[in-house]
């Protein structure tokens, strides 16, 4: 990377990059790793991964030419935040206390974690003194929005359990359907918007990652439509003349194939 930002024998791309250039190549290369994972693609993931890290190398070039910080730094910071992290396997924050177990279970880890990162917070003296403090708005909406609400829940601003989020997508719909009624755009976002919000608390309740589970929704849509368009192509029809009473016997049939064993 050293040479590759050399400033007479470099990269030309390379010289001329910045933090805020780079930012966005790594949130595609983070997507690649994802989408390599999803697709079990297990032989090209060391590929993905490898971009993903060069992306922290990358990072870590300019940062050391800028004096700021470099790679063993990056690699500090991690290394004592898990020890700070795990007092339940790591008691001292040190690598000589492992082995000091504390029973403790997947969900106390999950609560103790949100109280030490809530510590640090503060630590820091940030002028931000909310619960909500550093979610960073430039996550996916469905990742933000079940960040936003696990911090509130853990101030006990939550349904006892799922069944209460499902009401509330329930009485959430009702108000879409009067908003459409009324034909009032700004009313009809704001309200489609508490449905999202809504459905992203009921998928946090009962444990569902709200991004992933879309993306697999998608996906699947994407394959079934596929699936339709060459079935109706085997046919010898065009898909557009197809009123939309002919594509949903199509639909319902690849459906029923795809749910077969």
């Amino acid at each position: 990377m050293s040479m590759l930002r050399d400033p007479e024998n470099g990269c030309p791309w390379d010289r001329k990059q910045s933090f805020q250039t780079i930012a966005p190549h790594t949130l595609e290369e983070v997507y690649e790793v994802v989408d390599a994972i999803e697709r079990e693609d297990y032989t090209q993931l060391p590929n993905e991964l490898g971009d993903m890290l060069f992306q922290v190398v990358f990072y870590a070039q300019l940062g050391n030419e800028q004096g700021l910080f470099d790679f063993e730094d990056v690699v500090s910071e991690i290394g004592n935040k898990l020890l700070q992290r795990h007092p339940h396997v790591f008691p001292a924050a040190t690598m000589e206390s492992f082995g000091d177990k504390e029973s403790i279970t997947s969900d106390q880890v999950e609560t103790n974690w949100e109280k030490i990162k809530q510590g640090e917070r503060e630590q820091k003296g940030s002028q931000d003194a909310s619960i909500l403090a550093d979610i960073p708005l430039g996550f996916p909406a469905l990742t933000r929005a079940a960040k936003v609400q696990k911090r509130a829940s853990q101030a006990g601003f939550d349904w006892p359990e799922y069944k209460g989020a499902l009401e509330k997508i329930r009485e959430e719909t009702l108000e879409l359907e009067e908003a459409l009624a009324q034909k009032s755009h700004s009313k009809i976002e704001d309200e489609l918007g508490d449905l999202f919000f809504s459905l992203v608390n009921l998928s946090r309740h009962i444990k569902i990652d709200a991004e992933t589970c879309l993306r697999k929704a998608t996906n699947k849509f994407e394959h079934r439509f596929r699936a339709l368009e060459s079935e109706v192509a085997a046919d010898g029809l065009d898909l557009h003349s197809l009123s939309i009473e002919i594509m949903e016997e199509y639909w319902q049939k690849i459906k029923k194939s795809n749910d077969s064993p």
